[in-house]
């Protein structure tokens, strides 16, 4: 949802977020990116990437594996992934 509404291209937005209402969203989401909108498939990558890394981070931190200290900086420089 935040990849779709994040895009520029507002109609390229819309549909992804079409795509994502219902039962099977991913799987619609994907063939949508994948066959209408191939021009934002790295960009997708890039933020789908970026999450889940900090995703990673934070279950490290949760589970005492890092230290918090190190954790926040990591998800504060990674959060913010420019979308075209």
């Amino acid at each position: 949802v935040d990849f779709a509404d994040g895009i520029s291209d507002r109609d390229a937005g819309e549909r992804l977020s079409r795509s994502l209402e219902g039962k099977g969203a991913f799987r619609r989401f994907k063939n949508a990116l994948y066959q209408r909108h191939p021009e934002l498939i790295s960009a997708w990558h890039a933020l789908r990437d970026a999450r889940a890394r900090i995703r990673a981070v934070q279950w490290l931190a949760d589970e005492g594996l890092i230290d918090e200290d190190a954790a926040q900086p990591f998800q504060r420089e990674h959060r913010q992934t420019d979308l075209p």
